[in-house]
C-alpha cells in the first residue's frame, strides 16, 4: 500500500512534537520561580523605559530596513544560480552578470541618493 511509505515521516513528526512537549512540560516543572522587582520591571535595551512605545521613528529606519531585505533577497537569488551553473551555461552566466550589473547600479543609485547615510 503506497501510505506505507508515509509512516517513517508520521513516525518522525510524532516523536519530534512528543519530544518538544516534554522539553516545553520539564521546562515548566523543573525551571525555577523567584520573580522580584527587577526581573518584572520593565526595560528597553538595558535602560529604564522613557519616553512613550509609541512614538514615531524617523523614515530613514525604514527605509534602510526594507533596503537590507530587498539587496538581502537579491543576494540570495544567486544560491540557485551557483548551484546549476553548470547546467546553465554561458546564457545562465550572461543572465546572471546583468542581474549583478542591475543590482550593482542600484545600489550605486540608493548610495549617491544617501539613502545610507544615518545622520
Amino acid at each position: 500500500m503506497i501510505l506505507e511509505h508515509y509512516f517513517p515521516v508520521l513516525m518522525f513528526i510524532l516523536v519530534g512534537t512528543g519530544i518538544g512537549f516534554a522539553l516545553l512540560v520539564a521546562g515548566a516543572l523543573i525551571g525555577p520561580r523567584k520573580p522580584d522587582a527587577e526581573k518584572l520591571s520593565p526595560y528597553e535595551c538595558g535602560f529604564e523605559a522613557f519616553g512613550d512605545s509609541r512614538m514615531r521613528f524617523d523614515v530613514r529606519y525604514y527605509l534602510v530596513a526594507i533596503l537590507f531585505i530587498l539587496f538581502d533577497l537579491e543576494i540570495a537569488f544567486l544560491f540557485p544560480w551557483a548551484i546549476a551553473s553548470k547546467t546553465l551555461g554561458m546564457v545562465g552566466f550572461v543572465t546572471v552578470m546583468l542581474f549583478l550589473v542591475i543590482l550593482t547600479v542600484g545600489f550605486i543609485y540608493e548610495w549617491k541618493k544617501g539613502a545610507l547615510d544615518w545622520e
